[in-house]
């Protein structure tokens, strides 16, 4: 039987290599499917707490993961042994940004490099980790090769997108290539196990580009609105007014939105990757670089909102009471990854301010070595300033807007609610 009839008959044996936020959803996809899933994963706590049912990311379920366990459909393990007996293998591990902006691959290479170690003849090995263009072909094909084992080589790019509700990984089209026609179709016939719909595009490289250029194209636009939403201040109008009657044209414009700044692992991190890969061939990619610094500038930008609003009440800073409303990265979910919430927390403790939050979705928080602790039934009327960071549908905008002393609303979470006490971005 070879690898395409053990795929379409479920007998292909499945490993997943990190079990974060795009891993863990993949792995437990396909164990619904009926393959039998290894999840692979350094941290050992990690493990742990998947066992148990005590992992942190929303979209997967816990009572399901426990299921799929059970059944033996999911074994998560840190032993790398496991990769001994597995037909496929993708790896899903980080890919982040060292201190100087450059890629940091160097969990990509650690992970090829196991999986060369028990690598056998007609195995498949995707790379879903977000990278730059040539890293499959560039990196891990030399890897693997070193092995002298016939293999499936490709790549597919992760499009996961956290508490989104509407598009899950199924219904979201994969994009597949491979290094070879027949690697091609092995992770064709893969995908089309778990994805409505698999699209192929003719190189490993413009399988990578998508990625960055999807990433890219919303990290400028919201570049693009956010520097909109600084002109607006100085003109005295009101950006959100702006935005919502511009997208009544029904044609040549998408609303994007503006806020504290940009979070999560991809926007912040992929157009770095292209703008680095561009740089090594002597090309300066301007409009990335540059949205990037007036999305980093967001926070600032914030904070001397919140400052300007307590003088106007007569408050300083320094000393101040204040309440942040939501520290994760975007709403409704309990991912912290580079969110703008940290940027604005640290910003305020250095200029004094007093701050503590509330997030339903984030217990505690781990901040500069200290563990924050999120408060579970704020008092708002007490607190000096409440600044909405993170727009989560559980929070209760009218009480807050009743309560609170003074609202610095980054989101736009209040709109309709006529009063005096809040203040737009």
């Amino acid at each position: 039987m070879d690898l395409k009839e053990k795929i379409i008959s479920k007998k292909a044996k499945i490993g997943v290599m990190g079990l974060g936020y795009v891993g863990l959803p993949l792995a437990c996809e396909f164990a619904r499917a009926g393959f039998r899933v290894t999840g692979i994963d350094t941290d050992r706590e990690r493990i742990k707490r998947i066992k148990m049912g005590r992992h942190y990311i929303e979209d997967v379920g816990r009572k399901g993961v426990i299921q799929l366990i059970k059944k033996g459909f999911l074994k998560p393990t840190f032993d790398f042994k496991a990769l001994k007996g597995l037909d496929i293998v993708i790896i899903c591990v980080p890919t982040p940004l060292r201190k100087t902006k450059d890629p940091d691959i160097s969990y990509v290479v650690s992970a090829t490099k196991k999986i060369a170690k028990y690598l056998k003849n007609n195995q498949l090995i995707i790379l879903e980790s977000t990278t730059y263009p040539g890293t499959t072909q560039e990196v891990i094909l030399p890897i693997l090769k070193e092995t002298r084992k016939r293999f499936y080589l490709a790549f597919s790019p992760e499009r996961i997108d956290p508490g989104n509700k509407e598009y899950t990984l199924r219904n979201t089209p994969k994009i597949v290539s491979g290094i070879t026609k027949e690697s091609t179709r092995m992770a064709e016939a893969l995908y089309k196990e778990i994805v409505d719909e698999v699209i192929i595009v003719s190189s490993t490289e413009i399988a990578e580009m998508v990625k960055l250029l999807e990433n890219t194209f919303r990290s400028v636009n919201i570049g693009l609105v956010n520097e909109m939403a600084l002109i607006c201040h100085r003109l005295g109008i009101d950006v959100w007014e702006v935005i919502e009657a511009a997208k009544t044209k029904p044609f040549g414009f998408m609303p994007f939105y503006p806020g504290p700044g940009l979070g999560g692992h991809c926007l912040p991190v992929d157009p770095h990757y292209l703008s680095w890969k561009l740089r090594t061939l002597d090309f300066y990619a301007r409009f990335i670089e540059l949205a990037g610094e007036i999305n980093s500038k967001m926070p600032e930008f914030l904070v001397q909102r919140i400052e300007n609003a307590l003088n106007k009440k007569k408050k300083t800073l320094k000393g101040s009471r204040v309440l942040i409303l939501g520290v994760a990265y975007k709403r409704d979910v309990s991912d912290t990854r580079e969110s703008p919430a940290l940027d604005v927390i640290k910003i305020l403790q250095k200029k004094g301010a007093k701050v503590i939050y509330h997030d339903p979705h984030v217990p505690k928080l781990r901040l500069d070595g200290k563990v924050l602790r999120s408060q579970k039934k704020p008092s708002l009327g007490k607190e000096d300033c409440v600044v909405i960071v993170t727009d989560h549908t559980i929070f209760n905008y009218p009480e807050i807007v009743k309560k609170a002393k003074l609202i610095i609303d980054s989101r736009n979470a209040t709109k309709g609610i006529m009063s005096r006490k809040i203040v737009k971005l």
